[in-house]
């Protein structure tokens, strides 16, 4: 696939007239004129994959479309080779008044595929997008995550040489969003290339070779993945599941989790420097976590992640044992395993959860066993510190030279 020097502009103006007028080539100067991509540029080689990346309004979604052909470009030439599946809005166009059934046949026979082909796609479709007896009832009583299923569904059916999602993914439930990216690995792995929108730096990372990155129209960054979503982080600070499981804690804070079970945590708790079970550890405290897990389905590898969340759920810091390199490989159905995580608690005072993750390798998109957030709450206080603000211990040694 080859992009060069791509530009959209969309125009306004002053009658109909006027652009009727520039349809059949006569020369109109419109009255406005704004350009929402400008000079984009990049080559993508088969198989690879790439993850594009930008703020809302960047241009990311009308850059999709042009590659699709549901848009021409203003100015500049698309070249792409091998057919394309795509997901770029909710629904793909669906009839609200045909069933999910009938809205599959419509879809897939827009992308190029027979009624012979339908048919025998029909039940594999049916049983991925996993909806139920709403298969066969009015898309209109569909929630958008059902959309989404049955969408994605029809556009991966068969693969496609050229896969594209945008971030209609984003409206699925975590269960289907692994079961997509599985399905996206396994197109990846069979020589699919890949262009995804997403602002998840998680699915960037794990599933794309590169990033772009697209910011007022162009592309100002392309590259590493990692390096990319760093970039792109810093611009906006710059500028400002597996079953579905929630339930009520004691406290009447509300606890998510999900997950397909293979492996699941039994017990999980908080050491103060005394070795005492404690809700309460003293800032710079040495504590030590222990996370008891079982095994309960056989599965290939085991890791263990963890990331401690403020009381606004920002991660303080989180890792897991696949980047530790201390990865169980083929554990026994059964067989218990008890985590010790010590480390000080050098963190600002206040309010913190704790959350875990038991998966296969280094993200939880190949495999999810299981995620709990809020499995642990515990309280940071300043016992022995001097007085700082902020949410790190950091403590300084300040020296102070009078100069003559």
């Amino acid at each position: 696939m080859s992009v060069q020097d791509v530009g959209k502009s969309f125009r306004v103006y002053q009658s109909e007239w006027h652009r009727f007028a520039r349809w059949f080539g006569i020369p109109v100067t419109p009255s406005e004129e704004h350009w929402v991509l400008r000079h984009i540029s990049f080559n993508i080689q088969p198989g690879e994959a790439i993850g594009i990346v930008g703020q809302n309004g960047a241009g990311k979604s009308t850059l999709l479309k042009m590659i699709t052909g549901t848009l021409r470009p203003t100015e500049g030439s698309i070249h792409v080779n091998g057919r394309i599946g795509a997901i770029l809005e909710l629904g793909m166009g669906f009839n609200p008044e045909l069933t999910g059934r009938q809205n599959v046949w419509h879809a897939a026979g827009l992308m190029g595929f027979t009624p012979e082909q339908i048919s025998q796609a029909m039940e594999d479709i049916e049983a991925f997008a996993e909806i139920g007896d709403y298969f066969d009832e009015p898309v209109r009583t569909y929630s958008s995550g059902m959309q989404m299923r049955v969408a994605f569904s029809v556009a991966t059916a068969y693969r496609p040489e050229i896969l594209i999602v945008d971030e209609a993914l984003s409206v699925g439930d975590t269960y289907f969003q692994h079961k997509s990216f599985d399905r996206i690995r396994e197109f990846q792995d069979q020589g699919t290339t890949l262009l995804i929108v997403s602002h998840d730096r998680g699915a960037i990372q794990s599933l794309c070779d590169r990033a772009l990155l697209i910011e007022k129209g162009g592309v100002v960054k392309d590259g590493d993945p990692e390096e990319v979503m760093d970039f792109y982080n810093a611009l906006i600070a710059e500028k400002e599941n597996s079953t579905v499981e929630v339930r009520e804690l004691d406290d009447g804070k509300i606890q998510t989790s999900s997950g397909t079970g293979e492996a699941r945590v039994e017990e999980i708790v908080l050491l103060n420097s005394k070795g005492e079970v404690s809700d309460y550890v003293g800032v710079g405290e040495d504590v030590e976590l222990m996370i008891r897990l079982g095994v309960h389905q056989p599965i290939d590898s085991l890791v263990l992640g963890y990331g401690i969340k403020d009381r606004l759920g920002q991660v303080m810091y989180g890792t897991n044992t696949w980047h530790t390199a201390q990865v169980i490989k083929n554990p026994e159905v059964g067989e218990k395993y008890l985590f010790r995580v010590k480390f000080p608690a050098n963190l600002g005072v206040g309010s913190y959860s704790l959350q875990t993750a038991l998966v296969d390798r280094d993200t939880h998109l190949t495999a999810n066993y299981e995620w709990l957030d809020r499995a642990l709450v515990f309280n940071v206080i300043n016992i022995d510190k001097i007085t700082f603000a902020g949410c790190l211990w950091n403590e300084p040694t300040i020296h102070i030279e009078r100069q003559v």
